[in-house]
C-alpha cells in the first residue's frame, strides 16, 4: 500500500532535492508539493495524505501553524525538515514522527520512513479492529462481551520490551522499569540501574503496559506503582513519589487519583 505524501517547503530546490531522495522508497507516493503554509493546509484538508514533510520556517504560516490548522480533521503524520536545530524540541512536542536537518541525510531519511511505516501499520490495525467491533456489535453483540473478558487478563500486556538504543537491542523486563518519561516520539525508560531511549509515543507505550501496575502521574510521566516506596506531599495539591532507587517523580494535580490507591 502506498504512503500518500505531501512535501511543503518555500524553496523549490529543497522540494526537488527531497523528491529525489524519496525516489528509492517505492511505497512513497508524492501526491502534491506546496510552497507555503496556506497551500499546505488546503492540500492536507482536501487530499488527506498519510504523511507530510513540512518545512518549519516559511513566510506567513510556519510549519507549526500548519499543524494547528489541520487539527479539526484527523491529521496525517508529520516529519519536520528544517535548517534550524533550535526547533527540535517544539517539533517533538508537536508529536512529529521525526525531525530532519537540511541537507537531509539518506540514512536518517531511511530510518524515518521505517518509523512512518510502523506508525501507519499500527494505525491501520487499530482502524481494522474498530471496524470489526462495529460489525460484531450489529450481527453478534454477545461476542463483544467475550472479547472484552479476554482482553481484561494481564496476558494482553507486555512482559518484555525490546529497546533499540545506541546500536544495540536491549530486552527489558517491564517489572524492572521504575518510570518512563516522554519527549515527543521518544520515551526514556528508567530501571533501577540504567536508562534507555525508546522511539515510541506515550500513548502507544501505555497500551502495551498493564494499567494495574503502570499509571500516568504527569502529562509526560508513567510510573510503575510497584516501585513506589513513599508518597511525599508538596504544594498546591501536588506530591512526589519516591521510588525504590531513591528517584523522585512529581505527581501533578490532574493525576491525584493515582495517589489515592496508596492511602488506606
Amino acid at each position: 500500500m502506498s504512503i500518500r505524501t505531501i512535501i511543503v517547503d518555500d524553496e523549490k530546490l529543497a522540494i526537488q532535492g527531497l523528491q529525489l531522495r524519496l525516489e528509492p522508497f517505492s511505497d512513497i507516493e508524492v501526491i502534491e508539493t506546496c510552497a507555503n503554509g496556506r497551500e499546505a493546509i488546503r492540500a492536507i484538508k482536501t487530499l488527506k495524505p498519510d504523511l507530510v514533510f513540512l518545512d518549519i520556517q516559511m513566510p506567513g504560516f510556519d510549519g507549526f501553524s500548519v499543524v494547528k490548522g489541520v487539527m479539526e480533521i484527523e491529521p496525517p503524520l508529520f516529519v519536520f525538515v528544517t535548517a534550524y536545530q533550535e526547533h527540535a524540541i517544539r517539533a517533538f512536542e508537536a508529536n512529529a514522527v521525526n525531525y530532519l536537518m537540511k541537507p537531509v541525510d539518506e540514512d536518517k531519511l531511511a530510518d524515518t520512513i521505517e518509523r512512518v511505516r510502523e506508525r501507519l501499520a499500527e494505525k491501520r490495525s487499530a482502524e481494522e479492529a474498530e471496524k470489526l467491533r462495529d460489525v460484531l456489535a450489529e450481527v453478534s453483540p454477545e461476542s463483544l462481551d467475550t472479547i472484552a473478558e479476554g482482553e481484561d487478563g494481564a496476558s494482553r500486556y507486555e512482559k518484555m520490551i525490546n529497546v533499540k538504543d545506541r546500536g544495540q537491542i536491549f530486552r527489558v523486563d517491564v517489572d524492572t522499569i521504575e518510570h518512563i518519561e516522554a519527549a515527543g516520539d521518544y520515551m526514556c525508560i528508567y530501571t533501577g540501574d540504567n536508562s534507555l531511549i525508546l522511539r515510541e509515543t506515550m500513548k502507544d507505550l501505555e497500551r502495551r503496559l498493564d494499567p494495574k501496575n503502570f499509571q500516568r502521574v504527569h502529562r509526560s510521566t508513567i510510573v510503575n506503582l510497584d516501585q513506589v516506596r513513599q508518597v511525599r506531599p508538596h504544594t498546591n495539591g501536588e506530591c512526589f513519589l519516591v521510588l525504590d532507587s531513591g528517584a523522585e517523580v512529581k505527581v501533578s494535580r490532574s493525576y491525584r487519583d493515582v495517589v489515592a490507591r496508596f492511602v488506606h
